[in-house]
């Protein structure tokens, strides 16, 4: 009987470790993540109460405090609105005139095709943030073209795949915004078990500012390894024919013609953010709108007076942002003349600025709005069901000690706070292999963050390092989510070899740009320490 006891006991001390086994186990087998998490964490703690060894008012308690806090998180809100604006934006074919604008204009140069795939991932990932649909998107346009024109077919993969996957580290971006809720918690937690009972918040306009620099120092060490290729092998990315590019007048039309709204959006969207104007999720309201306003604003989409409409919308927001920087527009009040006048204009072009973008979802509703609001919907309802599953998970693997078993793992790994700092990307690196980012940033992420922050490692530093390193899990083999996106759309003159082959350099830049991160950490906190102080 002691000896039954003493073996009960030594499953109970793995029980943690065990969970996590499972659910890895379960998620490689193709189980959906939402699901996968509140199931693993009902069988464990159903275990875990029957050998006694969790409390149940450590679930019962809290989780419902967890859910109602997901549910009226106001930072959350941003995920649906800049999910819908990337899809209004993708089904407007806002990328194919991007990338075929971009490709007659860098055409001429060897290697230009690549280098206006990348420019366009670049301004893509800016305004969508969305990895599949950029993939998606541009490998159905620009893959058959740069093959087409002579490109070897691993390097199109893997700079067409790199491309979409800066979505992910460029802001506005669904990681970000879920980093950045999970890591102020986590900031919070480590805060207050040091005795800070009144603890500094970590917002997502912080990490947003963080990753804007590494994210366009990443776009510009693609560009010169495309570059690097173009120069050392040609035949590899060869110039565009003299009878399929732009002269120099046609190109400047095309570049006035198709670059200022989305650039204007990107600008709107951060700008708002970075500048304190708007939190990130009034931004994606903007950003929401401003999408619909731009769809409405196509000739393909809208005619008439509608398109007048979205058209004079766009100018009356840009007009309002002006009068709101140069004047007091606050009413209830005596004004001086010039404000006044401002005042009226101001919400004449408000009048304006309404009456476009109802016009411009009208226009949108004929054809593609139940597809944009399905795919919103979709998924907006994986990223929520992923968020209260992992709550759940969360809960039992603490009740079960699992953090006390990840603070002692990290805290005996070589080296202290830089060794533990390293084990966790590594880990987060591998698991990358298997595992979705929203997966590794909800249900990782709060187990390894409360420990590296309680050793003083800075929280948007923490925070840009994750989001780089998960954006590697869109490129490595042989389950990079990005891979499979463009097998799904490639030719089958290109092989699954071809694909992954043309990956891996792209991956070595990501971890270079992972290295060069760590051991430069201003290029992570000085925007933020800029801006906010």
């Amino acid at each position: 009987m002691d000896q039954v006891i003493l073996c009960l006991c030594a499953c109970a001390n793995w029980l943690d470790i065990a969970m996590v086994i499972v659910l890895c186990g379960l998620l490689l087998a193709g189980f959906p993540a939402g699901f996968t998490l509140a199931g693993t964490a009902l069988i464990f703690a159903l275990i875990g109460l029957g050998m006694g060894v969790l409390d149940p008012t450590f679930i019962t308690e809290p989780y419902p405090i967890r859910i109602f806090g997901i549910i009226k998180n106001q930072v959350l809100i941003a995920v649906p609105l800049f999910v819908l604006m990337g899809v209004v934006l993708e089904r407007a074919k806002i990328a194919e005139d991007l990338l075929e604008t971009t490709a007659r204009l860098f055409g001429p140069l060897p290697g230009g095709l690549g280098i206006g795939v990348m420019i366009v991932g670049a301004l893509l990932a800016a305004s969508t943030g969305i990895v599949g649909a950029t993939v998606v998107t541009m490998g159905l346009l620009s893959l058959p073209t740069m093959l087409r024109r002579g490109y070897s077919p691993a390097l199109s993969s893997g700079a067409i795949a790199a491309a979409g996957t800066l979505g992910q580290v460029i802001p506005p971006s669904i990681v970000l915004i879920l980093l950045g809720d999970v890591m102020s918690n986590a900031y919070q937690e480590a805060q207050i078990s040091q005795g800070i009972f009144s603890p500094e918040p970590i917002s997502v306009g912080d990490l947003f500012a963080g990753a804007l620099i590494p994210g366009l120092v990443l776009v510009g060490i693609y560009l010169l390894f495309l570059v690097g290729v173009a120069v050392v092998k040609p035949s590899m990315s060869p110039a565009v024919p003299a009878d399929d590019r732009y002269t120099l007048r046609e190109g400047l039309m095309a570049a006035a013609k198709t670059l200022p709204a989305p650039i204007l959006l990107i600008v709107a969207v951060l700008g708002s953010i970075l500048t304190g104007t708007a939190t990130a999720t009034e931004a994606s309201a903007i950003g929401a709108a401003g999408a619909f306003l731009i769809a409405g604003s196509k000739k393909t989409i809208a005619t008439g007076w509608s398109r007048r409409l979205a058209v004079g919308a766009l100018v009356s927001a840009g007009l309002l942002f002006v009068l709101s920087s140069n004047f007091d527009l606050r009413l209830g009040r005596e004004a001086a003349l010039a404000d006044q006048l401002a005042i009226w204009v101001a919400m004449a072009a408000s009048l304006v600025l309404v009456a476009g973008l109802a016009a411009s979802i009208l226009s949108v509703a004929k054809d593609m709005l139940k597809p944009i609001l399905d795919r919103t919907t979709e998924v907006t309802s994986m990223v929520f069901t992923i968020l209260i599953g992992a709550a759940l998970f969360s809960l039992v693997f603490r009740g079960l000690g699992g953090d006390d078993t990840v603070a002692r793992a990290l805290e005996a790994a070589p080296g202290g706070t830089v060794g533990a700092l390293i084990a966790v990307m590594v880990v987060m690196f591998v698991l990358g292999f298997f595992l979705d980012f929203i997966e590794i940033t909800l249900v990782v992420v709060p187990l390894v963050a409360p420990p590296l922050l309680m050793a003083g490692v800075d929280p948007v530093w923490l925070g840009v390092l994750m989001a780089v390193n998960l954006q590697t899990s869109f490129l490595t083999p042989p389950f990079g989510f990005a891979l499979f996106y463009l097998r799904g759309v490639a030719p089958p003159e290109v092989p699954t070899g071809a694909i992954y082959r043309g990956a891996l350099p792209f991956v070595a830049i990501q971890i270079g740009m992972l290295i060069l991160l760590g051991l430069y950490q201003p290029l992570a906190t000085w925007l933020p320490n800029l801006i906010y102080g």
